[in-house]
């Protein structure tokens, strides 16, 4: 699994119940105040112990997710370990409008994913967070699709660096590639502060979904195919638990 696998789900196929989650989680999603929060949380663990799961040959029952424990590391990266133990592989994961999805690969080499919806997005937003460069592809192209893209790829390429948005968007540089594989294409991200970054995009409907790695990788893999985001329908369904 050295190539990129990853999973998408709903919000709809969470399970209502705690059976699922170990007793750190129960203890901390009990805890958090805001509906939003608690429900993007619920669904975020949920998507990375099915494509852990997935992944590993393991049941798909919720037994088995409880034996998948799914942690922040100090700077904010997410990390798991099965049965307590852990595991030589990194995931990445990401959620926009009641979708999440997880990615995973084997070894160590970081990765980071990001899903938006192609929305638009204000010329001060442009302005404030894209590099030159950048702002001349949006000016250029599909204005929509490109600012959501070049921002998705932005944070993919931040979280491979476990930063994050803590740091600033335009020191991450992006450019597109010409290589297209089955609906994804290419990207490549300048760090001036250190390596470049390689990552793959594809758009599903009203969702744009980006994968970038420390390493060139194959494009990735969708643990379950067609994958559910192929026709996936932005929501935001924690309005209703207000």
């Amino acid at each position: 699994m050295k190539d990129i696998r990853w999973h998408a789900i709903g919000m709809e196929d969470v399970p209502a119940d705690d059976d699922w989650l170990d007793e750190y989680e129960r203890t901390r999603f009990s805890r958090m105040v805001y509906p939003k929060r608690r429900s993007e949380s619920r669904l975020g663990r949920w998507t990375a112990k099915a494509t852990i799961a997935r992944a590993f040959g393991m049941d798909q029952t919720r037994t088995e997710m409880a034996r998948i424990a799914v942690r922040n590391a100090p700077d904010g990266a997410p990390e798991f370990a099965i049965d307590g133990a852990p595991v030589d592989a990194v995931i990445a994961m990401t959620d926009r409008s009641d979708w999440a999805v997880c990615a995973i690969r084997r070894g160590p080499e970081r990765i980071g994913c990001d899903l938006e919806v192609v929305e638009p997005r204000s010329r001060a937003f442009v302005d404030d967070y894209f590099t030159p460069a950048e702002r001349d592809l949006v000016a250029d192209g599909d204005r929509d699709l490109l600012a959501n893209l070049i921002w998705s790829a932005k944070e993919s390429a931040l979280k491979v660096l476990r930063t994050g948005l803590r740091r600033d968007t335009r020191t991450v540089e992006v450019a597109f590639g010409d290589v297209r594989h089955g609906g994804w294409q290419t990207f490549t991200v300048d760090d001036v502060e250190g390596d470049p970054q390689w990552g793959w995009w594809i758009r599903h409907g009203a969702f744009v979904f980006t994968v970038a790695c420390a390493v060139p990788t194959e494009p990735p893999v969708a643990l379950v195919d067609p994958s559910p985001l192929a026709t996936a329908v932005p929501t935001h369904r924690w309005m209703e638990l207000l």
